[in-house]
């Protein structure tokens, strides 16, 4: 004789919809996942902000020291600072006050540490400008590029075209940060070089960190901008003149 028991539903899952998300989020979403791209046009993957030189000295030269140095820099470097920019460029772009994003935009520009950094930022934010703005109504965007040209950074290209499309600072900041950890990861992993799968685990450990940073940044004034990693400026230094060279810092 068979038996046919009742089957308990654990109480973690419910049978009841979840909530939808609008329209909106859906739109905000799918835009941010395609300027984060890895094909979206701004030859992110060029650079590698001066880890090619930590590669070379051993400084990093595992999964554990790659982890170690892309939390440093996104805490206390580049991350930090380009999360505070962010920030004040969306905010500022969305009250529409043009005197301060392009100030936002000078500071930008001026606060890189290095001749290939400052290369860094202000080709991958002319690239993400030009690229952008022939698909996506970005008006702000436009203004600012035609006002600075060559002197738009990077951080500040991609939150002022998140204000001009509607998208939130957060998860527009967040998505920047997580191209950003990724581009570096990816980096790292042709460098040392790592398998596919110890870059993952990199990427996966920094998920707390992006969040972490991004919102931090919120109570963050452009006067405390600054960092404490002085081994990555120095290596994006030295890495202007590395004998050998797969990437342009």
């Amino acid at each position: 004789m068979i038996t046919i028991t009742a089957i308990r539903i654990p109480t973690a899952i419910t049978t009841t919809a979840m909530p939808i998300e609008t329209d909106a989020d859906r739109a905000a979403l799918f835009r941010l996942m395609t300027w984060m791209s890895p094909a979206y046009p701004v030859g992110a993957y060029t650079y590698s902000q001066g880890l090619e030189w930590a590669v070379e000295t051993g400084a990093v030269h595992d999964t554990e020291t790659l982890r170690a140095w892309l939390v440093e820099v996104l805490r206390f470097g580049s991350g930090r600072n380009d999360a505070i920019l962010f920030r004040h460029a969306h905010g500022a772009a969305l009250a529409g006050d043009g005197e301060v994003l392009l100030d936002v935009a000078d500071l930008a520009a001026a606060l890189q540490p290095s001749a290939e950094r400052r290369l860094e930022a202000l080709a991958q934010g002319k690239a993400f400008a030009l690229a952008t703005l022939p698909v996506f109504e970005c008006p702000r965007l436009a203004m600012l590029l035609e006002a600075r040209g060559d002197a738009l950074a990077y951080p500040v290209a991609v939150a002022v075209a998140a204000a001009d499309q509607g998208i939130a600072v957060f998860p527009a900041l967040a998505a920047y940060l997580h191209g950003f950890g990724a581009n570096l990861v990816s980096a790292g992993v042709r460098l040392v070089p790592l398998g596919q799968s110890a870059g993952l685990q990199v990427l996966t450990a920094l998920e707390a960190v992006f969040g972490e940073v991004a919102a931090a940044s919120a109570d963050i004034s452009l006067d405390d901008l600054g960092g404490a990693t002085i081994l990555a400026d120095i290596a994006s230094m030295c890495h202007e003149t590395q004998y050998t060279r797969l990437f342009r810092s």
